[in-house]
């Protein structure tokens, strides 16, 4: 006889599986548990009661077991032979939903919360057959609601949904909001990630189609520019911070990116006279915010390459005492420290350094510089093993020196001098 224990709709093992992806069909088949009826009440002889169990053992094995159509036909006898128990219509909708028979799963799900309303996962699941079929508000209310309950794989799965839904009804700030919720809670789930990439990527794109619609803003000029440097398309970006700046001839940032433009491509030209302009560029940059610690370390990098050392300390330290935690900053004081003869301050400089990134080469070799010049032997030994450790790692992908930057908040890279190390 089967147990008169408390029904669940269907298992706990099936909604903690639940995909939308072909593949995880058979597994959510398989992990599927048996539904504990509640309607032994309704029959009237142990015969009838033995068959029925029969049948019903029969097609939770076809289904656990991934036979489907096997497991179809025996719940439909069953739905057939037993209309009005809410349990099996849901099983059968469950069924049908694995088989991506989307209407047929609509069907039979409404009808078990007709007879039995309080079934809150076949509301679930109904909701994402309606998705699916592209019936985006029939789904909504569902989706919705599930997507605010307490059950972490009910929330999940909805929110998939949602995230679709929303999409597909143009509500495109709701599915962000979907999204940013998602990620929060499933913050490494490969699937939640890889849709709120497309969500995200979805809503970017429609935002800068705006944007490109006020062809005269200087919105669109620095985005351009920004697009254009990102692809090292140096003239284009150029051009377009130009625009920005013959618009707004204080805007901030812009004769900083116009500035790292100018570096980028002398380090592919050689062009002294592109060197020369960017130095101009941020140095404009610091008469509009005497603050920003980028365009005084890019002129401290400059007249530390250029063997202006006094100058270039003038700017690093500029830089730290806006931003303490300057770690590019940092190496190149303590590199300019070092060439001045100071290697206690230099010293104290790359430890710093060390303690905001202790996997950068460049900040231990420089220390066994300077530990070398104080005389520390013991302490050189050290920095140098662990710079030959960092440097006999292999890196994925080394980045290069003109490195074609997006984000304003990059800026030139320290870099060991491979002559120094042989």
């Amino acid at each position: 006889m089967l147990p008169t224990a408390q029904y669940s709709e269907f298992s706990a093992g099936f909604v903690s599986t639940m995909r939308f992806r072909a593949a995880q069909f058979r597994m959510i088949a398989r992990l599927a548990c048996a539904i504990i009826l509640l309607f032994l009440g309704v029959l009237h002889a142990p015969a009838q009661e033995s068959a029925l169990e029969t049948q019903y053992a029969a097609a939770q094995r076809a289904m656990a077991e991934g036979r489907y159509a096997e497991a179809q036909r025996a719940y439909q006898s069953l739905v057939q032979s037993n209309p009005n128990i809410a349990e099996l219509h849901a099983n059968l909708g469950v069924l049908y939903f694995q088989q991506k028979m989307y209407e047929q799963s609509v069907q039979e799900l409404r009808r078990a919360l007709q007879l039995k309303p309080g079934l809150t996962k076949s509301a679930a699941i109904l909701a994402m057959s309606q998705s699916e079929l592209g019936k985006y508000n029939e789904a909504l209310p569902g989706l919705e609601k599930g997507f605010h309950s307490s059950d972490p794989d009910i929330k999940r799965m909805c929110g998939l949904q949602l995230e679709r839904a929303y999409t597909g009804l143009k509500h495109d700030n709701k599915a962000v909001e979907v999204a940013l919720e998602l990620g929060r809670l499933y913050p490494d789930d490969p699937e939640v990630l890889y849709h709120n990439g497309k969500i995200f990527g979805n809503f970017a794109f429609l935002t800068m189609q705006k944007l490109w619609a006020a062809p005269d803003s200087v919105w669109k000029h620095q985005a351009e520019g920004e697009a254009f440097e990102s692809q090292g398309a140096f003239e284009e970006a150029i051009g377009q911070y130009r625009d920005v700046l013959a618009r707004d001839p204080r805007r901030p940032g812009i004769h900083y990116r116009l500035g790292r433009v100018l570096l980028s491509r002398s380090r592919k030209t050689g062009s002294a006279q592109d060197v020369t302009a960017a130095a101009k560029e941020f140095q404009q940059e610091l008469e509009i915010d005497p603050t920003h610690a980028n365009s005084a370390y890019e002129l401290g990098e400059i007249d530390r390459s250029a063997g202006q050392l006094k100058d270039a300390q003038s700017y690093f330290e500029m830089a730290l005492k806006y931003y303490p935690d300057f770690e590019e900053a940092h190496q190149g004081l303590a590199a300019t420290l070092l060439a001045l003869q100071q290697p206690q301050p230099a010293a104290e400089h790359l430890k710093r350094a060390i303690a905001l990134d202790p996997s950068n080469e460049v900040s231990w070799w420089r220390l066994s510089q300077a530990e070398r010049a104080l005389g520390n032997v013991e302490e050189q030994k050290k920095a140098l093993a662990e710079f030959q450790r960092l440097h006999s790692k292999p890196k994925a992908q080394e980045r290069e020196a003109d490195r074609n930057l997006f984000s304003s908040d990059e800026v030139t890279e320290q870099k060991v001098d491979p002559a120094s190390t042989q």
